[in-house]
């Protein structure tokens, strides 16, 4: 039996807002996407997530996404990924 989250939502929020004047990353953010579990270990060796055209390796206990694709290429300059709280 697995403790580790089979589902989380990653933000997408610009670096210079995120936690900036109580604005929340879930308010902050110009993009979500709910991703799921794929059964597979990424790049990063953590497992990966995939959905609505993000896919992300994200460390389940620390909730930290460790990498990212979206729509198939890298994060955008200035962007950040979160998984939301």
């Amino acid at each position: 039996m697995t403790t580790e989250s089979q589902r989380f939502t990653v933000l997408l929020v610009p670096e210079f807002v995120e936690n900036k004047d109580g604005v929340s990353a879930r308010d902050a953010a110009v993009r979500s996407a709910t991703v799921e579990a794929t059964g597979e270990t990424g790049e990063t060796g953590y497992p990966r997530y995939a959905g609505e055209g993000i896919v992300a390796d994200i460390d389940p206990r620390s909730r930290t996404v460790e990498a990212v694709l979206v729509d198939g290429s890298e994060l955008d300059y200035g962007l950040s990924a979160l998984v939301a709280p």
